[in-house]
């Protein structure tokens, strides 16, 4: 199958290249910057439409709710052309996921759901693990191309949308450990212990998660604040996953506690930010800083 690859974000990028490495393929995104290392290696498309036209399984990487329905759902987007199969890749929800699969049905396009976790670092190394629901013959159809950058493909059936509540519930996980575990750094710098000491302490029990072995050593106590997620796909991620349990009648006081965690961080803006800066507002009512000792 030739592959098509829409959204050459930070992930997405990465995700790109390995496929890239797999087979045929042609790309698309609205930033030149962004088609330029792809250019003379593989194809490059003029539209989701050009692009769909040429491939037959297309994969969507994109930003914004509102990029989703553009590219593939509107009269301009992957319907009307080769396309049979639509693998999208990001994080919605699974409202969006149905609304697309319901929009693409029709043009005798099958959807499946495969949002990642792992991170930009792991994209590039090939080792995501992509959260998979869809029909299982369409699933079986885009596997080895899940595999050429997954280190593991998890089904979890033929709902489409299953895949997205499960991923919005990790993504929750994910922003809970680094917000909870900041909010503890900042106490403890704030009662005179020094953060390398105590990442050490954490690190070796019972309060070691993926913040402490990772986001705050490296992107934190550095002060680089450069992990690759940005602050605006957090919210993004945050509020559908609150909107998620809404629409199960299901009150979620620490997700919101969480959210607003990162709702502090984001008060003069989110452009450039990564979600690692989640700390700055704890660290500046604290009077505090989290970095390596001097």
């Amino acid at each position: 199958m030739l592959v098509g690859f829409i959204g050459l974000g930070a992930i997405g990028r990465p995700i790109a290249e390995r496929l890239a490495a797999h087979g045929d393929m042609v790309v698309h995104d609205i930033r030149d910057e962004a088609v330029a290392p792809f250019r003379g290696r593989v194809g490059v498309a003029l539209s989701p439409a050009d692009l769909a036209a040429r491939a037959d399984v297309v994969f969507g990487c994109l930003s914004t709710l509102d990029a989703y329905r553009s590219v593939v759902a509107e009269s301009q987007g992957i319907y009307g052309g080769r396309a049979r199969i639509y693998v999208h890749i990001g994080t919605t929800g699974s409202d969006l996921a149905q609304e697309l699969e319901a929009a693409l049905a029709p043009h005798d396009i099958a959807m499946v759901d495969a949002p990642i976790t792992g991170g930009v670092a792991r994209a590039s190394e090939g080792t995501l693990t992509s959260i998979v629901s869809g029909r299982r013959e369409t699933v079986e159809q885009v596997l080895p191309l899940l595999r050429a950058y997954s280190r593991e493909v998890v089904y979890l059936g033929e709902r489409v949308g299953a895949a997205q509540t499960m991923k919005l519930i990790n993504n929750m996980l994910s922003a809970a450990n680094l917000a909870v575990a900041a909010e503890g750094l900042v106490m403890g710098v704030k009662a005179g212990l020094d953060p390398e000491t105590m990442l050490r302490v954490i690190n070796a029990g019972t309060g070691q998660n993926s913040a402490t072995l990772t986001k705050i050593p490296n992107n934190i106590l550095t002060r680089r604040f450069d992990y690759g997620g940005s602050l605006a796909i957090t919210l993004k991620d945050l509020a559908a996953f609150m909107r998620e349990a809404g629409a199960l009648a299901m009150e979620m006081p620490l997700g919101a506690a969480v959210r607003q965690a990162y709702l502090a961080a984001a008060a003069n803006g989110v452009d450039g930010l990564d979600m690692t800066t989640v700390i700055r507002p704890m660290e500046q009512r604290a009077g505090v800083e989290v970095g390596q000792p001097r």
